[in-house]
């Protein structure tokens, strides 16, 4: 019932942005000559942005200055699983440059929310990211897809790039990350990566807890899946999986921001009508990403809650991966980087540093630890002080240890 009622309010967005197409056409031509023009134009292209899509916006990454010059980029499906593709952002120069294998969160929004952070990063290495498919798009006979699942996917991912890769997760993700590269460290497997950055992930979500971990503690694992999981309609190609609507998630997230978020809104109505073109843009730029949603399997889901919010298995010590133990003081080729916002009010300080004492096999010169002042949970990874503060950070230590 809770994915019908979605279909339904956005088969009436879809007719609303109809009508602001008609409108916005009736009035453009006249903005340039009447305030009140000005002001439906704005209303019209309000109306046309409204509701959610389940597209994959594109990269939109063509070119980036390698040295002196100007170097195209083109993208490549290196490897293609029903879950996730292994998408190379290649560029044709003789330099060999760090292998990085950038890790996107799975958590309502697409991999593309971190283009900006693979923008930065590319003048400098071989970008590959894990570019994750919408669940209400997979269908069921491919199978599940829990937290397990997730973590083979890094391991395959990462034997496909073959030795001396690094990785560099963002978010959620630096969970995951951080058990493959145990998991391959106890197969001593030759293609474990030389060197993980962790940014801004939940690790111990004991450690100073914020309000997106308190609500995970404050129900039973059976409420979540009572009041959080849907079933994709017959309409979409996942007919029948049960999955965590991204549409929920994008919910949750502006719940927490509403005075930001309506803000947002009446800056860019208001933009619009003065004909601040440059500054609306920025903004429809940001909420264009920020409302492209993906849903996520249910049992990864409920696996994550469970097994990281509630449980603190993996801050532990005590994580199983395919019903084997894992130790994570098997870690000791792998050097260890964590990255902290301190204004992150999603995964607070100190969250993301107890990776150093779960890595307990690793010398001291194999670590480090960065708290950016000033920034949060997406300054980490986005933003002026990830690019000048941030970035040269994380770009030394993958030179040190490649």
């Amino acid at each position: 019932m809770l994915y019908d009622a979605f279909d339904l309010q956005t088969d009436l967005a879809a007719q609303t942005r109809a009508w602001g197409r008609m409108l916005n056409d009736a009035w453009s031509p006249w903005i340039r000559w009447s305030e009140p023009a000005r002001w439906m134009s704005a209303n019209a292209r309000m109306m046309m942005r409204a509701g959610l899509t389940f597209a994959r916006p594109a990269y939109g990454i063509e070119a980036v200055d390698v040295g002196n010059r100007s170097v195209p980029v083109r993208e490549e499906a290196v490897e293609v699983t029903p879950f996730g593709t292994l998408l190379h952002f290649k560029k044709d120069i003789h330099t060999e440059q760090p292998k990085v294998l950038m890790v996107a969160p799975l958590s309502g929004h697409f991999a593309t929310l971190l283009r900006a952070t693979v923008r930065t990063m590319l003048p400098d290495h071989d970008v590959y990211i894990t570019d994750w498919h919408n669940a209400r798009d997979i269908p069921v006979s491919a199978g599940r897809f829990g937290f397990d699942e997730y973590v083979a996917h890094l391991v395959q991912f990462l034997q496909t790039m073959g030795e001396g890769s690094h990785v560099v997760a963002v978010c959620q993700p630096a969970v995951q990350a951080l058990v493959a590269a145990a998991v391959m460290a106890q197969a001593k497997d030759a293609a474990a990566p030389l060197s993980m950055t962790l940014m801004a992930g939940p690790v111990d979500c004991r450690i100073n807890p914020t309000g997106v971990n308190e609500l995970a503690t404050s129900k039973p694992i059976e409420w979540f899946e009572k009041n959080l999981i849907a079933t994709v309609p017959a309409r979409h190609k996942g007919a029948g999986r049960r999955v965590y609507p991204g549409f929920v998630q994008v919910s949750a997230f502006m719940s927490m921001n509403t005075k930001r978020h309506v803000q947002g809104h009446t800056d860019l109505f208001w933009h619009m009508a003065n004909g601040e073109d440059s500054k609306a843009e920025a903004i429809e730029t940001f909420y264009d990403e920020y409302f492209a949603v993906l849903d996520l399997a249910a049992e990864f889901y409920l696996e994550t809650v469970k097994t990281v919010f509630q449980d603190y298995t993996l801050a532990k010590n005590e994580l199983c991966y395919r019903g084997a133990p894992i130790d994570l003081g098997a870690i000791r080729r792998t050097a260890l980087m964590t990255v902290e916002g301190e204004r992150d009010d999603i995964c607070a300080p100190g969250q993301t540093m107890a990776a150093h004492d779960l890595c307990t096999g690793l010398a001291p010169y194999m670590r480090t630890h960065h708290l950016q002042a000033g920034v949060g949970h997406y300054g980490v990874f986005a933003g002026k002080r990830w690019e000048t503060q941030i970035y040269p950070q994380v770009r030394n230590f993958i030179q040190a240890h490649n």
